[in-house]
C-alpha cells in the first residue's frame, strides 16, 4: 500500500437563495455556471456529498472510500473506533449575501434518538464582513419552551435574540441546540460536525423565484433549542505570529490559529487524530518527507494521521486554522 500524504480535495459548490458572489471575488474560487454560491465544501464525507482527491495517486476518490481503506492511518486510531467508516468533520465557506434562516441544529443525542447521524456543532471564523453586518447568536433574554412559542405566535422573535455586530477575525462558536443566523455581508470559513440536519424557524417570509417559501421545521426545533443565557457568545483568542493559538478546545474539534510570518514546523508524533488546515489569509508552501504543495486562501488540507511532521513556508503572511479531535 502507497504511503499516505496530505490530501486536497476538489470543492463542491452549493448555490443558495441567500448566497452571492464572494466566494469568486474575495476566495478567487471559480464556481461555474451557478447564479451564486452560497457555500463551498471543501473537505466532506457528507452521505452523497463526499469530497473527491485532487493531488496525488489517490485523485479521485472518495473521502469516506479512504477512512475505508486506510482506517486509523487516516483519522486516527482512536477516531476510527468512534466513527468508522464515516469522516466526522465537514468544512466549508459560506457567502451569506441576504439573511440565513433562524435555526437550530441538534446535538448528538437528540441526532442518536432521531437516527439522523450526528449532532451538528458548528464554529465560524469570519473572513470578511461588510460595513454594519451582524449575525444572530443565541438569546438576549430568558426563555424556555412555552414562553418562545408565545414569541413566535405573537411574531417577536427579533426581539429575543441575541444580535452581534462582526468584524473580520472574529469567532464564533455555536454548539448545538443554540438559535442562530448569519446576516448579510459575511464571508466565513465552517468547521462543524458532519451533519447536514438544519432545523428552520424563521424564513424573513421569502419566496422563492416561483413565489413558494421554505419548510420551517418548529417541533422538531423546539426540541432541539438550548434556552440557557451565554454570558459571551464571541469566542476571544489571542493572535501571535509564528505560534499556534488556541481558539476552541471542545469535544467535538479542537481549532487554533497559526499565524505564518515564518516557517512553522509541526510535529504530530503524539496527536491521534487527523489534521486539517484551512487557509484563511495569504499563501504558504507545505513540506513533508516525500513532497510538497501550495495552500492557497480558500483551500483546505487533510493531513493523515500517519503523517507526523510538517514544515510551513509562507509566500506571503498567512493565516490556517488548525483543526483536529482529541
Amino acid at each position: 500500500m502507497n504511503t499516505l500524504y496530505p490530501l486536497k480535495f476538489k470543492p463542491i459548490f452549493k448555490d443558495k437563495i441567500w448566497g452571492g458572489q464572494k466566494i469568486s471575488s474575495k476566495l478567487g474560487i471559480d464556481f461555474g455556471d451557478l447564479p451564486n454560491c452560497g457555500e463551498v465544501w471543501v473537505i466532506s464525507g457528507v452521505d452523497g456529498n463526499p469530497t473527491l482527491v485532487e493531488n496525488g495517486f489517490l485523485a479521485g476518490n472518495e473521502l469516506n472510500e479512504l477512512v475505508e481503506v486506510y482506517m486509523g492511518d487516516l483519522v486516527g486510531d482512536q477516531l476510527f473506533d468512534r466513527f468508522g467508516n464515516e469522516f466526522p468533520l465537514l468544512i466549508k465557506f459560506i457567502d451569506a449575501n441576504d439573511w440565513l434562516s433562524i435555526q437550530v441544529h441538534p446535538d448528538d443525542n437528540l441526532a442518536i434518538q432521531r437516527q439522523i447521524g450526528q449532532g451538528k456543532t458548528e464554529m465560524w471564523y469570519i473572513l470578511d464582513a461588510d460595513k454594519d453586518a451582524k449575525l444572530i447568536s443565541g438569546f438576549r433574554n430568558s426563555y424556555d419552551k412555552d414562553s418562545f412559542k408565545q414569541c413566535l405566535e405573537k411574531q417577536c422573535i427579533e426581539e429575543a435574540l441575541n444580535w452581534e455586530n462582526v468584524k473580520e477575525g472574529e469567532v464564533y462558536y455555536i454548539p448545538a441546540g443554540r438559535i442562530h443566523a448569519l446576516g448579510p455581508g459575511l464571508l466565513l470559513a465552517e468547521i462543524q460536525q458532519t451533519s447536514d440536519t438544519t432545523y428552520r424557524i424563521h424564513d424573513w417570509n421569502r419566496v422563492d423565484a416561483e413565489g413558494n417559501t421554505r419548510d420551517l421545521h418548529l417541533e422538531e426545533a423546539m426540541d432541539a433549542i438550548d434556552f440557557e443565557l451565554a454570558k459571551d457568545y464571541k469566542t476571544a483568542y489571542e493572535l501571535i505570529a509564528n505560534k499556534t493559538s488556541e481558539i476552541i478546545d471542545k469535544p467535538h474539534f479542537t481549532t487554533n490559529m497559526v499565524s505564518l510570518e515564518g516557517v512553522v514546523e509541526k510535529d504530530y508524533e503524539s496527536l491521534d487524530s487527523f489534521v486539517i488546515y484551512v487557509n484563511v489569509e495569504g499563501a504558504c508552501s507545505v513540506i513533508w518527507d516525500e513532497g510538497d504543495l501550495t495552500l492557497k486562501l480558500g483551500e483546505a488540507l487533510l493531513v493523515p494521521a500517519s503523517v507526523s511532521h510538517l514544515v510551513f513556508h509562507p509566500i506571503v503572511a498567512s493565516k490556517l486554522l488548525e483543526v483536529y479531535i482529541k
